[in-house]
C-alpha cells in the first residue's frame, strides 16, 4: 500500500468519539486560520489584495486539510472523495490536489484498536474461527479497512472492518465539512446545500451498514451470475455484522494497472464497465454509485472485471433514467435545442443559467454534441475539448447567482457516470459509446 514506505504513517488511531473528532476539526480550523493570517500578511506586504479563496487554498493549507481529513476517515474523508470523483477536471487545481491525496492516503487502525472492534463484533474468541487472519490490512478506505483471512476449510475471505466511531459521527462530520467549504469561499453562501447534505448523510448511513451492503452484493451477484465479463464476491452471512463484512476473496490487479496494458485490453475493460453502467441504469434499475477506482479490479487472464464495494448501491428511479435517455437521444440526434431542454428538464441546467448565459450554454452544448457524434470509437484519452469546457464552465460559474444543484437522485447517478469517464480517460481507452447506448434509446424517449 502507498503508506508502507513510511512507517510513521502505517498505523494511526482513528478518532472514535464525537469529542475527539470535533477537536480534530477544531485543530484543522485553527491551522487553516493561522496559515491564512501568515499568507495574508505576506501578500499585503507585497501590496496585493488577496481573495479569501486564495488565502485558504495555499499549499500549506492544502496539506493540512488532506492530512486531517485522511486521519478522521469516515464521512469527512468520504465527502472529499465524492467531490473529487464528481467534479473531475472542473475543480480548481488546489482543491483537486487535496482530493487526489484523499484518494491515495491510507492510515490504518493500530492492531489494538482493530482487536477491540473485532472483539465487540465477534466475541473475544473470534480467532478460533479462522485458520489464519492477517492483521495487516490489504486495503484501507474512508469507512473501513480490509483484511485477508482463511477459514479452516480453506475458503479465502476478505474481511472489511469498519473504523470505530464512523457511524456515530456521520451527521456532525458532514456538517463540519460543509462549514469548511463555506469558510473557504469555494461555495457561495446563497447556495442551498440543505437537501444535498441531508441526502449525503442518509447515503453515508447506508454505506456504514455492512449488513445492507451484503444484501446489495448478493443482488448484483445474482444479476451478473454466469456473465463471463464480471465477477462479484459473495458474502458470508455468519461472519457479517453491521460493522464487519466477510466476503469471498477474489484476486485481481488494480484497475489503474491497465494503463500499461495493450490498447485492446484497455478498450475491452472500459467497454465492459460502460456497458454495466448502462445495464444498471436501464435494466437493473439499481446502480453502485461509487466509482472510486479502488472498487474495481481486473483479472488479465480471464479478462474479467472484479466488482467490489456495494455500500453505495441504490435504486435508480424511472424518471431519472428517462432523463438520461432523453439527454442521450437528443445528443446523438445533434439537436442543440433538444439537448438544452433535456438538460434543463433533468436538472443539469438551472433556469437562471439558461436565461443569463444562453450563448455560453449553447457553445458548450455544441462542443459536447460534436464530440458525441464523431465517427468511430470515442477516444477518452483526447482531453483537448475538456479544457475548453472547463474554461467556459468557470466563466459561467463566476456568476454565483446562477449556481444550481441538480436533483439529488441525478447527482448520485452522475457521480458514477463522471467517475467512469474519468477512469476511461486515465486508461486512455477508446470505446464506441454510441453503439452501447443505441439499444436503450430504441426503447423510446419520452
Amino acid at each position: 500500500m502507498d503508506d508502507d514506505d513510511n512507517p510513521k504513517r502505517r498505523h494511526r488511531a482513528i478518532p472514535s468519539s464525537r469529542a475527539a473528532r470535533l477537536g480534530a476539526f477544531g485543530r484543522l480550523a485553527g491551522g487553516v486560520a493561522s496559515g491564512m493570517l501568515g499568507e495574508g500578511a505576506r501578500r499585503l506586504a507585497r501590496g496585493e489584495r488577496p481573495r479569501m479563496r486564495d488565502l485558504v487554498l495555499t499549499p500549506g493549507n492544502v496539506g493540512r486539510l488532506a492530512d486531517r481529513l485522511s486521519h478522521l476517515r469516515g464521512a469527512a474523508m468520504k465527502l472529499g472523495q465524492m467531490i473529487s470523483m464528481d467534479a473531475g477536471d472542473l475543480l480548481p487545481p488546489e482543491l483537486a490536489a487535496i482530493l487526489a491525496q484523499l484518494r491515495s492516503q491510507a492510515h490504518r487502525m493500530p492492531p489494538e484498536q482493530l482487536r477491540r472492534v473485532l472483539d465487540s463484533e465477534w466475541g473475544p474468541d473470534w480467532r478460533r474461527r479462522f485458520a489464519r487472519f492477517n492483521a495487516t490490512p490489504i486495503a484501507a478506505a474512508s469507512i473501513g479497512q480490509v483484511h485477508r483471512a482463511t477459514l479452516p476449510d480453506g475458503r479465502e475471505l476478505a474481511i472489511k472492518v469498519q473504523y470505530p466511531g464512523v457511524r456515530e459521527s456521520i451527521d456532525s462530520d458532514v456538517d463540519n465539512v460543509a462549514t469548511l467549504l463555506r469558510v473557504s469561499g469555494v461555495l457561495p453562501r446563497e447556495l442551498d446545500l440543505a437537501p444535498l447534505l441531508t441526502e449525503a448523510k442518509w447515503q453515508l448511513h447506508e454505506e456504514a451498514d455492512y449488513e445492507r451492503e451484503a444484501a446489495q452484493m448478493i443482488r448484483f451477484a445474482d444479476w451478473l451470475d454466469g456473465h463471463a465479463d464480471y465477477v462479484v464476491p459473495r458474502p458470508l452471512p455468519e461472519l457479517t455484522t453491521a460493522r464487519v463484512l466477510a466476503m469471498d476473496f477474489i484476486d485481481g490487479i488494480p484497475i489503474e494497472a491497465l494503463a500499461d496494458a495493450p490498447q485492446e485490453q484497455r478498450d475491452a475493460a472500459m467497454r465492459d464497465l460502460m456497458a454495466l453502467v448502462l445495464r444498471e441504469m436501464f435494466e437493473f434499475g439499481a446502480m453502485q454509485t461509487d466509482p472510486n477506482f479502488a472498487n474495481y479490479r481486473f483479472q488479465p487472464d480471464a479478462g474479467r472485471l472484479v466488482l467490489l464495494d456495494f455500500g453505495a448501491a441504490r435504486d435508480v428511479d424511472p424518471p431519472t433514467a428517462q432523463g438520461y435517455r432523453n439527454l442521450l437521444s437528443a445528443g446523438l440526434s445533434g439537436d442543440r435545442d433538444a439537448v438544452r431542454e433535456a438538460a434543463r428538464a433533468a436538472g443539469f441546467l438551472g433556469e437562471a443559467a439558461v436565461a443569463r448565459h444562453r450563448a455560453l450554454v449553447d457553445r458548450m452544448i455544441d462542443i459536447v454534441v460534436t464530440e458525441m457524434n464523431r465517427p468511430g470509437p470515442f477516444d477518452f484519452g483526447d482531453r483537448g475539448f475538456v479544457e475548453v469546457l472547463r474554461e467556459q464552465g468557470m466563466e459561467m460559474a463566476a456568476d454565483r447567482s446562477t449556481w444550481h444543484i441538480p436533483p439529488v437522485e441525478t447527482l448520485f447517478v452522475q457521480r458514477k457516470v463522471s467517475g467512469t469517464a474519468l477512469l476511461a480517460a486515465r486508461l486512455e481507452a477508446r470505446v464506441d459509446v454510441r453503439e452501447l447506448v443505441r439499444p436503450y434509446l430504441e426503447e423510446g424517449a419520452g
